[in-house]
């Protein structure tokens, strides 16, 4: 016999409990009243996929209340029962073609609607991501969420995603600019081609040229091979180069010319090579705050500031934390045991002020799954009680202050991840070991020792 699979039951206080009644001999049932306050976060169990809706008995504004308690769920498919066929373009059609699979109207056929059901678990299913999802895919989670903020930012990338044009890419740290970045590519003509990052802050001065252009065999010592720049291999896809404004004048000018010509001369070569990609570029300064201080060349933002989208901070956008909450711990988590976070919790993580944006509530929920040993997790697993908002506001705290608070919590939660292994905490956070050690250098941290040859750390940056 099938094992009962949990089962969301949404509707008016004691309605249609014949149905209610039928289904519980095939699934485990959580009811919701929409007579119950809506609350920022549902507890329903993890593994819920779908739900049904009972539209046979709604009060007075109902519809509304019903759309509410819809927003704060994360089903994949919903089921709705009707009294009678809904007449096309009533707000309770417009209603079930925006949020279920399926409707079905009374007398409801018991075998039918359970078939249905189990035919969307099974579909729910196999649309799941992979556990141990990519990297990438666990960033583009920063991009979800229905508050107005993010949706409008959404829409403004597919729009932008249609052209050819380059786009800039503002925002505070931690905001998504990359996985903003990616998603352009991924909804542009050009997705089948490569999609080629370059982390401005990482390249050296000395091989700027090297790097961006390439080579050819002999062009000097050790030069067995010609070998083609960042340039070259992003062709007939796109390049992202993240953290534009890290690059010193002359770095800037070495990219100055391939943004004027569409072309590049590989190091030791004569024959230049036409390369055609889309440029995308993110920033965590303002642009023209550079240039007025000099730093910044005003030709080249004019080459790539063409577009223009600025990602909103975290704390704009509360109302999507509690789904990316649920979100990021779907993803951090396998097997049939999984932790949820209590309202408490919940709570805690809207009222925090999010300094370090999305990258902060990744290392928050991390953190709390490694030290939590329960089911629930708890507000004092997330680490937020010792933040309040007298203590974040931008009247006690500077932006230098903020920015170090994150990149503590980001160093912590890193080693923890990694066990203390450096090597390993440094590939989690996506910078060198050199740019790790320095970081532990700068805020006097060190790891615990650990058994791995890259776990151990002696001031001074050396392993």
């Amino acid at each position: 016999m099938m094992e009962k699979r949990p089962l969301v039951w949404l509707s008016a206080a004691n309605s249609n409990t014949s149905l209610q009644k039928a289904l519980e001999t095939g699934w485990i049932l959580t009811r919701l009243s929409l007579e119950d306050p809506v609350p920022i976060f549902m507890s329903v169990p993890v593994e819920a996929k779908v739900g049904v809706m009972d539209l046979s008995c709604l009060p007075d504004g109902g519809l509304h209340r019903l759309e509410q308690w819809l927003g704060s769920l994360n089903l994949t498919y919903w089921i709705g029962v009707v009294p009678h066929r809904p007449v096309t373009g009533t707000r309770i059609a417009h209603l079930i073609a925006r949020y279920c699979s399926d409707f079905h109207t009374l007398p409801v056929d018991y075998e039918r609607i359970n078939t249905v059901l189990g035919h969307l678990w099974g579909m729910a299913t196999i649309r799941e991501p992979a556990h141990g999802r990519s990297r990438d895919d666990y960033q583009s989670l920063v991009l979800e969420g229905d508050s107005q903020a993010i949706c409008d930012v959404r829409s403004l990338l597919r729009r932008f995603a249609a052209t050819r044009e380059p786009v800039l890419i503002t925002g505070e740290s931690g905001t998504g600019k990359e996985a903003a970045a990616r998603f352009i590519h991924m909804h542009s003509a050009r997705a089948a081609g490569p999609l080629i990052t370059i982390n401005c802050a990482a390249l050296p001065d000395t091989l700027t040229q090297t790097e961006l252009f390439g080579y050819e065999k002999g062009a000097f010592t050790h030069a067995l091979n010609a070998h083609p720049g960042r340039l070259e291999q992003a062709n007939g896809g796109s390049l992202v180069l993240s953290g534009i404004d890290e690059l010193n004048l002359e770095q800037q000018s070495a990219i100055l010319r391939f943004l004027q010509e569409a072309q590049i001369e590989r190091i030791g070569g004569s024959d230049p090579i036409p390369v055609d990609c889309r440029i995308i570029t993110t920033t965590s300064q303002p642009l023209q705050d550079l240039i007025a201080s000099g730093q910044f060349r005003g030709d080249v933002y004019y080459r790539l500031g063409g577009l223009e989208v600025k990602l909103p901070a975290l704390k704009s956008r509360v109302e999507d934390i509690p789904a990316l909450a649920y979100s990021l711990l779907e993803a951090s988590q396998s097997g049939p045991e999984r932790k949820r976070l209590s309202t408490e919790a919940v709570r805690s993580l809207v009222n925090h002020s999010w300094p370090g944006n999305f990258r902060e509530l990744q290392n928050r929920l991390r953190q709390a799954l490694l030290l939590s040993d329960q089911p629930v997790i708890e507000a004092s697993d997330l680490s937020l009680a010792e933040d309040s908002p007298e203590a974040n506001s931008p009247s006690t705290l500077s932006l230098e202050e903020f920015r170090a608070r994150a990149d503590r919590q980001a160093l912590s939660c890193s080693l923890k991840l990694a066990h203390h292994n450096v090597s390993k905490a440094a590939r989690i956070l996506k910078i060198s070991r050199v740019s790790f050690y320095r970081l532990l250098d700068k805020y006097n941290t060190a790891p615990q020792a650990s058994h791995s040859r890259h776990g151990s750390y002696r001031k001074g940056g050396q392993p």
